[in-house]
């Protein structure tokens, strides 16, 4: 049973060498095994900050609070430490890394966070099958990381390293920007199998409520001003796709 621990979480993002703001201004969230919540909330408000921060990210400094992983500090870890203790994050921008190859990469991966290298021919097998429930077509194994990817192919990527890594704990950061219809059902799919397989809690950052036609969530929190506004059960996102984020927007500025 792993749980999920984000308390009085407060961060900055470094503007520059000397500039900085402060984006968190006290995050407490607890999310079990199996569980997905989803983090709503409109542009400025602080969700992706959280998702970077709480990866490790060198542009955000958490400046008060914890976050804990069954009970262990990650703050107090690496990068890699913390994607070895169950952490993931699927960036909502992935980056191109030209010259490495998609199955050196996710074997270097996979060998990092399982501890040891898995066999060639068994990875190999494992590596083809998982893309082709993701609709990746095998000769993407050999292409560069994300080189001369689409968008969509390139949150089909990131959610093959989800399925591959078997994290304990996923953030996803708008996964389902940029998607049809057709990659919003095959990403959802991987997000679901992965879920399913490893008991994974999942921490859900979107604007939209259509990604949870697919993916159901079994809490919605609405991020603004920097922290949790409301937190409810899946009917919150219908209210917040018939009345938008203004009150809640509103409610954060009176704090």
């Amino acid at each position: 049973m792993t749980k999920f621990e984000i308390r009085g979480v407060r961060a900055d993002v470094l503007i520059g060498a000397e500039k900085r703001e402060e984006i968190l201004k006290g995050v407490d969230l607890t999310i079990n095994s199996g569980e997905t919540h989803a983090i709503m909330g409109p542009n400025g408000s602080g969700k992706s900050t959280l998702a970077y921060a709480i990866a490790g990210h060198p542009r955000y400094e958490i400046t008060e609070g914890e976050v804990l992983l069954d009970g262990e500090n990650v703050l107090e870890m690496s990068v890699d430490e913390r994607a070895r203790a169950g952490l993931f994050l699927a960036m909502q921008y992935p980056v191109e890394v030209p010259g490495v190859s998609m199955s050196n990469f996710l074997r270097s991966s996979v060998t990092a966070v399982r501890g040891e290298a898995p066999k060639l021919r068994a990875f190999s097998k494992e590596l083809q099958e998982t893309m082709g429930n993701l609709s990746i077509d095998s000769s993407f194994a050999s292409r560069g990381v994300n080189e001369g990817f689409s968008g969509g192919e390139k949150k089909r990527h990131e959610i093959l390293q989800l399925e591959l890594l078997k994290p304990s704990m996923a953030i996803l950061d708008e996964t389902d920007s940029g998607l049809d219809v057709d990659a919003l059902k095959v990403v959802s799919s991987g997000i679901n199998r992965a879920r399913a397989a490893n008991d994974m809690g999942v921490m859900l950052i979107t604007h939209y409520t259509r990604v949870l036609n697919y993916i159901q969530a079994d809490y919605v929190h609405v991020f603004a001003g920097g922290r949790v506004a409301e937190s409810g059960g899946p009917e919150l996102a219908d209210t917040l796709e018939s009345e938008g984020y203004e009150r809640f927007v509103k409610a954060g500025a009176a704090k």
